[in-house]
């Protein structure tokens, strides 16, 4: 700890975004950098407390005092190296994690200013991959073959991990490419696909082998393998089935989203097969960050105007949530960077109806409800409040999240990890499932 007095002397310093009207026009990623002198002041904030409830908070371990430390210092090999030691991709979490570290930080609880350990360990792994620190490792093998089924974060960490332990492993995938959400998912404006391509690269000179447009299919086809893990995610999105569903133009978000991404990788679509929000009004059907993707989404593309509305109530104001107190994650209302390029947010409001002319969507019936404590316990009541009113779309995106798959019983040399096993979830929980998996199936391989 260089400056045991950084954290009184130095305020939090975030890079911020590109401006809103140089952003909006492309899909380049929003978020900055700091400069190298900047970014190692920030690193000495990290104040080595007696009780470090980052490594509480964060599904992976991440030990930010250790690498915070090395990064004060100038020691950016090391902190790569203290920083993959629990982390298998940082330069993914590093640009789309919502930093539970930083909510549980100590300083959060002093200041509302914590360790900025998400921009941090960006700025590591882009040292690392750009001075060399990255190098190409080649486990000595075992002699024992695993399949693993999705080659999303959690697949792919599992891939990693077990790549490393000697295993060789063949990651099987039903899309044209991996990455699962990173890819498809999450637009290019908060992570660019050319950084998840660079670490496939590294992958594939490890020794892991990717087979794509691999429909997953019973698990005795793949009886060559010692062990199988499926990491298929969770494909089923929660729809809303109510009357004008089939209407032209009312589209679940990742339709949009995924679309979208293939577009800017180089894939065609027929007038007909894309979906855009060019000079269209959109609703954004959901509060989540999946909704909000569809906001900075829909900018880009050219619409109108933007609504998101949400069915639960608005959350508290920050920075503290007094139902949820540190260290625990505050449950706050969340501005992000599509937010900030111009959006309607409503909460508390039930969708009736989708209203359309020609079999297009010109019009969504909404109404305004509230919720009331239930007697019974349980999930409170939903009530009508207001009179139904029309918000006029001609696009609409349901963002409501997805739905936990279901899976029979397995023979004991199968394992599940990631959103396959857990429900949707966080792209670092995802990682630290797969690094668990990994560990059984190498255990049960053992013995």
């Amino acid at each position: 700890m260089g400056n045991p007095k950084a954290f009184l002397e130095i305020h939090r310093q975030e890079a911020g975004y590109r401006p809103i009207h140089d952003r909006i026009h492309d899909f380049g990623e929003v978020e900055q950098t700091l400069n190298a002198r900047d970014r190692k002041l920030q690193a000495s904030r990290c104040m080595d407390c007696g009780v470090p409830f980052c490594h509480w908070a964060c599904p992976l371990g991440n030990k930010a005092p250790e690498w915070n430390d090395a990064l004060y210092k100038g020691d950016w090999e090391l902190a790569y190296k203290l920083l993959s030691a629990t982390n298998p991709f940082p330069e993914f979490t590093g640009r789309i994690c919502p930093a539970l570290c930083e909510k549980a930080c100590v300083l959060n609880r002093f200041n509302h200013e914590p360790t900025t350990n998400r921009e941090d360990e960006c700025a590591i792994m882009e040292a690392a991959f750009r001075e060399g620190y990255i190098t190409v490792r080649h486990p000595e093998r075992n002699g024992r073959r695993v399949a693993v089924i999705g080659a999303g974060p959690a697949g792919l960490a599992a891939a990693d991990a077990l790549n490393m332990k000697g295993y060789s492993v063949t990651v099987f995938e039903k899309n044209e490419n991996a990455g699962g959400l990173l890819r498809y998912g999450i637009p290019n404006f908060k992570l660019n696909k050319a950084v998840i391509d660079r670490r496939l690269r590294l992958m594939e000179q490890e020794g892991i082998v990717f087979r794509y447009n691999s429909e997953y299919s019973e698990y005795s086809e793949y009886s060559d393998f010692d062990a199988i893990v499926i990491a298929t995610g969770t494909p089923t999105a929660r729809d809303l089935t109510i009357p004008g569903r089939e209407l032209r133009g009312v589209h679940l978000a990742l339709e949009l989203l995924s679309q979208q991404n293939r577009v800017l990788a180089g894939m065609e679509f027929s007038a007909d097969e894309r979906i855009t929000a060019k000079d269209k009004d959109v609703l954004v059907i959901g509060g989540g960050d999946t909704g909000s993707d569809c906001i900075g989404t829909a900018h880009r593309q050219g619409c109108r105007s933007v609504t998101q509305i949400e069915i639960m109530p608005r959350p508290v104001e920050g920075p503290e949530d007094p139902q949820n107190p540190w260290p625990n994650w505050p449950r706050t209302l969340k501005t992000t960077s599509s937010h900030e390029e111009g959006c309607t947010r409503r909460w508390n409001i039930n969708t009736l109806e989708f209203l359309g002319e020609n079999g297009c969507l010109t019009g969504v019936k909404v109404q305004e409800i509230d919720w009331k404590p239930n007697p019974e316990g349980g999930r409170p009541i939903m009530v009508e409040k207001g009179k139904p009113e029309i918000i006029k779309a001609e696009l609409c995106l349901l963002a409501m999240g997805f739905l936990k798959p279901e899976h029979p019983q397995y023979p004991e040399n199968v394992f599940i990890c990631g959103d396959a096993q857990n429900g949707a979830s966080l792209v670092v929980r995802a990682m630290a499932s797969g690094k668990a998996a990994a560990a059984k199936v190498d255990e049960f391989l053992k013995k």
